[in-house]
């Protein structure tokens, strides 16, 4: 793997679970030259410190060093937390999704990072997907005529999410700590909005269908009326036992249909499908997510997900609740 050009050369990792590890593999292979990590776990920040991250004792300590970037990989509830924190000590900040499990707190953190003129990204990886970029490239050129409708799914069985952890102890298994499938699962709502525009109207039918000890929704059926007047369908849940993660979108003169494990294909008005090849890495989005955010950070591009769109995706997951439990469509300023 390539290394890129590095400004940013210390970057502290808050949290040492799955992402966090995969966030800190990636950033070695990056070539940052310090990485440093804490999580209150002693068997993850071991983990962390065989990754080559250099273990700090308490979030505070890591803060003291004046990184120049941190990357908070916490459960959702301690998202805002740790990156007002990040912020104050002068780091660009990089908040795993969702921003928050909340509204609360996140204008004044956005507020922050502007006042403090540092970067605030969200870690939405699909968009840098290789294949859904394709989609978004099809989109863009009018491939598929005028966009009217986008079918998107996602579904995997919540203990198979993490084989060596009990999914009961996971956050996503907690509406306190912000699990449920709507918030765990909004990079669906997040593309969908990246593809179709800005989600206007939510319309959700959610609840917990299953036998699974949560406390949270794990199947979601939510309707978007969009800018532009598309119309998104979004499916979200924890309970298909066989892996799901695709969308169709449909045009005035086409077709087209991406699946994470099986590529993109597109029709046009010659009614034929053409088969487009793509990336199978499938740690490779993780790693252009990383590099887009340093180079950010270096100030060579503007934060593909920024903390305004984290928010934004994070008002509509919240509306789709709203709606679930209303019984109402939500319309969304």
């Amino acid at each position: 793997m390539a290394a890129v050009s590095i400004v940013i050369g210390k970057v502290f990792v808050i949290g040492c679970g799955s992402i966090g590890q995969r966030h800190i593999g990636n950033l070695a292979a990056l070539g940052v030259a310090r990485i440093t990590a804490f999580d209150p776990d002693p068997e993850r920040r071991e983990t962390a410190r065989s990754l080559g991250a250099q273990i700090r004792d308490s979030l505070e300590s890591g803060l003291q060093e004046r990184p120049d970037a941190v990357l908070i990989c916490t459960p959702p509830h301690l998202h805002m937390t740790g990156a007002r924190l990040a912020l104050e000590a002068d780091a660009h900040c990089f908040v795993e999704k969702p921003i928050s499990h909340s509204m609360e707190g996140i204008e004044a953190v956005v507020r922050l990072a502007n006042e403090k003129q540092r970067v605030l990204m969200v870690g939405y990886m699909l968009r840098f997907e290789p294949g859904l970029r394709k989609v978004k490239a099809l989109l863009d050129s009018g491939a598929i005529g005028r966009l009217l409708l986008v079918e998107a799914e996602f579904g995997q069985y919540l203990p198979d999410w993490r084989p060596s952890q009990d999914y009961r102890q996971g956050y996503n298994a907690s509406a306190r700590m912000g699990g449920g499938i709507i918030l765990d699962a909004s990079h669906e709502i997040d593309y969908v909005r990246w593809l179709a525009g800005e989600v206007e109207r939510v319309y959700c039918v959610a609840g917990k269908l299953s036998d699974l000890e949560i406390d949270v929704e794990d199947a979601a059926a939510m309707t978007f009326e969009c800018s532009g007047r598309v119309i998104a369908e979004v499916h979200l849940d924890s309970l298909q036992r066989i892996y799901s993660r695709n969308c169709k979108l449909i045009g005035s003169d086409g077709v087209i249909t991406w699946d994470l494990r099986g590529g993109v294909r597109h029709s046009g008005p010659d009614r034929e499908w053409h088969v487009i090849e793509t990336a199978t890495d499938s740690n490779q989005m993780y790693v252009d997510e990383l590099r887009h955010f340093l180079a950010a950070a270096n100030g060579e591009v503007r934060p593909e997900c920024d903390g305004r769109d984290g928010a934004r995706v994070l008002q509509i997951a919240l509306a789709a609740r709203e709606s679930a439990s209303s019984g109402q469509p939500v319309v969304l300023n």
